[in-house]
This record gives C-alpha cells, structure tokens and sequence, in this order.
C-alpha cells in the first residue's frame, strides 16, 4: 500500500466533526464526517478512493514525501487524480519527507507513531495499515506504539478490494510506478492510552471530534533546512491578515479568532497554488516569520502605551 500504506503499511489521521448531523457516507472505516490526513500518498489513489466514496474531500488532506513535480514524473496517472482530487476540495500537501529516517526503519516508524500520538485529540486513532509476514512482523508495531502512549484498539485485515480505484505502488528506483505483491496485510487501529476506556465505535454519534492518522513507510515528517525568506514574501502572501489586522485595531469581538483563522488559510491556498512545486516547510517558515513580526508589533505597541502612561504622570 504506497498510498499511506506506503510500501509496505499505511497511516492516517481523522478527526470527526464536532456537530454531526447524521452518519455521513461511509469507505470501510472512514466517514465522510471525519476529519483525515493522510501521510506518505503515492500517486494519490487512496486519497482519490476515499473522495470519490465521500462524493467530497472537504475533510481529507493528503500529503506526498515528494514534491509535485517528481509525483507527476513518477506516476503516470498522478497529474489526473490530483486535478480530481482538486475539485473535489481536498487539500494537497508535497514535501512532508522523511528521507533522512527511511534507512533506520525503527526510528522511522518509532517517530510516526511518536508525533502521532502528540497530534490526536482525546478519542482520535492513529491507524497504521501494514505487512503482517516476515520480515515486516519483525517491525513490532504494538510495542513502538505503547512507548508513544499508543493502546492497539483493534487489528483488522487490509482488503484492497474496499477501496476502489487505489493502486499500491513501490514509490522508489526505475519501477515506482508498479505495484507490489500486498500479501497478508494488516491495519493496526491505535488510541491514547488514557483514552482507552472511554472509546467507543466509529459508528456512533461523538459530540468531539474524531481524529485519525494513516501513515504509509515511505512518508511521515518534516525534515528541510529552512530557505531564507524576506519580509516582502511574508506581507505578499499574508496581505489579507495585515489589512484585516489594520481595519480591525482595537477591536476585542469574540469572532475575532475565527476571521483571523479565516485569513491566515487565505495565506496557505495562495502560498500552495502558486507553485505546486514549493514545499510546506516553507509555509512553515513563513508562518514563523509572521509570528516573529506580530510579537515585535506586540512589543512596539506596549513600549507606546508606557509612553503615553509616563507622560500622563508628568
């Protein structure tokens, strides 16, 4: 499973919504009123699978080890699922590399299961789709697991044929874009460990969200230098913050949160579409950068009020 199920499993973070109305539209485990990320897509057919099923991807993002261009000179039917994928609303996401961990593959399955575990809401599950016969039996998944505060919920046998329209493929070398012998498959279903016991089934109504994590081997964290961006690119990409920061100075409205938020994603799809070569550290950075900008306006604006107070004391 290449898809987050990487070469050899897959995994994935869901969460569902916090106002559910009915059961949604189901894909095996998966619903449509849950919020997913995937991890390690290959030619994006498993993200594609689960949309079509959803006849929506508001609530997937999918994400590759690979940047945009390589996906497209790997994967010869990558170019349409991802167009697919696209108006379907599903967020796409390239450069999430783990590159530097793939040859420890202990520490790189260790540190999935350990940022995973830091991702998840209190009833979400970290769901991890693997090769069950040797040597991948050698993995012991349960054991990396219990040493991220990870409880196996459940192990159920991986079907390829309920998702239709995925392809597992190698990912790697001259044959990335062929599949590999599957055999018996696994997906290994992870909660917290204090969340155990308050746990119930997918397919009853939560009033908190559900969130899951699909990973596949081949794709799990950041790991980029950072680039060197100026201040002009952050003003570029984040000018609907600024202006809604200048026209809404003073202002304490409690909806302030959720138009900030609503600005700042402005910022995100702009930074995304207009490359899909760029990789999302450097979003991160950017991120980073306009942090660093708001707290010295912070301080700017503190050092004029102790202005204006000594001056009322004179």
């Amino acid at each position: 499973m290449e898809e987050i199920a990487g070469r050899y499993e897959h995994h994935f973070l869901m969460n569902r919504s916090t106002q559910i109305i009915n059961e949604g539209i189901w894909a095996k485990h998966y619903s449509s009123n849950h919020q997913i990320l995937l991890v390690g897509e290959g030619d994006f057919s498993f993200a594609l699978s689960l949309a079509v099923s959803f006849r929506s991807g508001f609530n997937i993002v999918a994400s590759s080890i690979d940047s945009y261009d390589v996906v497209l000179r790997k994967y010869k039917r990558a170019k349409r699922n991802l167009d697919h994928l696209s108006r379907l609303g599903v967020q796409l996401l390239y450069g999430v590399d783990a590159r530097t961990m793939k040859l420890h593959v202990d520490l790189h399955m260790r540190n999935f299961l350990k940022n995973a575990s830091r991702m998840l809401r209190p009833n979400g599950e970290v769901h991890v789709t693997h090769k069950t016969k040797y040597p991948f039996d050698c993995w012991n998944i349960e054991e990396l697991a219990s040493q991220s505060c990870l409880t196996l919920l459940e192990c159920v046998e991986f079907k390829l044929g309920d998702y239709p329209g995925y392809n597992n493929k190698r990912g790697d070398g001259s044959r990335s874009d062929e599949p590999f012998p599957l055999g018996k498959c696994c997906t290994f279903k992870f909660i917290l460990s204090t969340t155990k016991k308050s746990t119930t089934s997918y397919h009853t109504n939560h009033q908190e969200p559900l969130q899951i994590l699909l990973q596949r081997p081949n794709a799990i964290l950041l790991k980029n230098k950072a680039p060197v961006i100026d201040s002009g690119e952050c003003f570029r990409i984040f000018v609907e913050y600024f202006n809604h920061a200048r026209s809404t100075y003073g202002q304490t409205d409690s909806c302030l949160l959720t138009s900030v938020l609503n600005h700042l994603r402005f910022g995100f799809q702009r930074y995304m579409t207009e490359d899909h070569g760029r990789w999302l550290i450097g979003y991160v950075n950017l991120l980073g950068e306009l942090r660093s900008l708001s707290e010295r306006r912070i301080e700017f604006l503190q050092n004029r009020l102790l202005e204006v107070d000594h001056r009322r004391c004179l």
